[in-house]
């Protein structure tokens, strides 16, 4: 029987996965492959049926692990026993990693003070809120991709490690053109010492998410409590990406999680969506107190936009930021913008008139071109 043959008869005989000619060579090579957890559908179903096509060709089992980058307090509480689950009943050893430097929660609660801190110094132009977003998901890069990404190239130095992810073409227009498969060079660069190669592999990007569901039942691979909630999605409880019922759903699901995130809108007057503040998603859940702090967070919030889209356009922030010294006039409008922001959160302006605005954007100047 040649080689080709038995990936034509695994084809056959499992549920259709997307390879391609890169994957059925490494697979035949003996690759790890390494299962991405994070207690959802799309990686239970992802894992069920790339299990079974490896199986058919013939893939040695103890070449398989299943890893998880736990987020922590930002978790559905029940998520560290889900994932253990599905990796019990998928037959995957697991590995549990964990960035050093605190979970989600600590992060959002350390990117606002640092950036307080930032925009009292008059290092940044614009107040910056606490939260990650779609266009700016640090959440997902820090917090996942460069803690799993570096302990794989660890563990796995000098193989080649296949990395399958549930990502489906269906779920967004931004993951339609999700390849089948690609080399990843992140973590293990080309010609690197170790001789690692790393790749990232999306066998099911062409299956629908009724057919997720189903594949998740048929293989017996256990769903998430966030499904049986009502949940459209499983990810962190409250995901600055969820849509308006699944941010209700994780509400109630966690919420001292909620609580914790309102009281966050409160303090630095941004809301957790663009748009949205889930103080107004399930406020039935929150003291009266706190509801009475975000209607005076939504009027700070009001008024640091007004005047921060009154500021002078040429300075806002750009990569080598600042590019500009202010004139006198300009300074004097940064100066009553900035007195009103941070007044907001009870802090005096250190550079509190027009020549001393001048004089720091000086420096900042000087010293960028001195770095």
């Amino acid at each position: 029987m040649n080689e080709q043959l038995d990936f034509v008869r695994a084809d056959r005989a499992c549920d259709a996965i997307a390879t391609d000619p890169m994957i059925e060579a490494a697979v035949r090579d003996g690759a790890i492959v390494v299962f991405n957890l994070s207690g959802g559908k799309d990686c239970g179903a992802a894992s069920a049926l790339t299990i079974a096509w490896l199986d058919a060709v013939g893939h040695p089992a103890e070449l398989r692990w299943a890893i998880h980058a736990d987020l922590g307090r930002a978790e559905w509480e029940s998520t560290p026993a889900q994932v253990e689950a599905q990796a019990h009943a998928l037959g995957l050893r697991l590995m549990v990693v964990r960035a050093q430097s605190g979970d989600l929660v600590d992060r959002f609660e350390n990117r606002w003070s640092l950036g307080l801190q930032a925009y009292r110094d008059l290092r940044l132009y614009n107040l910056r809120g606490p939260w990650s977003s779609p266009n700016l998901k640090f959440c997902q890069s820090e917090k996942k991709i460069q803690v799993m990404g570096p302990h794989l190239a660890r563990q796995f130095a000098g193989r080649t490690i296949i990395n399958v992810v549930g990502i489906r073409r269906e779920e967004s227009t931004g993951r339609a053109k999700t390849p089948i498969a690609k080399l990843d060079t992140r973590f293990a660069k080309p010609g690197n010492r170790a001789g690692t190669t790393m790749m990232l592999w999306h066998p099911i990007v062409d299956v629908l998410v009724d057919d997720v569901f189903d594949i998740n039942l048929r293989y017996g691979v256990p769903l998430a409590e966030s499904y049986a909630r009502g949940s459209t999605r499983h990810s962190c409880a409250l995901c600055v990406m969820g849509s308006l019922n699944d941010l209700s759903v994780g509400a109630e699901g966690h919420p001292w999680l909620y609580r914790h995130y309102v009281e966050m809108e409160a303090t630095s007057s941004f809301s957790f969506q663009q748009g949205r503040w889930l103080a107004d998603i399930r406020p039935e859940l929150l003291s009266p107190s706190l509801l009475a702090d975000i209607g005076w967070a939504k009027v700070r919030a009001a008024e640091r936009r007004a005047l921060e889209q009154a500021l002078p356009a040429r300075h806002r922030f750009v990569d080598g930021w600042p590019l500009h010294v202010p004139t006198l006039e300009e300074a004097e409008q940064i100066v009553s913008a900035r007195r009103a922001i941070l007044a907001h959160h009870g802090h005096a302006d250190d550079y509190g008139t027009p020549a001393r605005v001048v004089a720091r954007f000086e420096q900042l100047i000087a010293m960028k071109l001195a770095a």
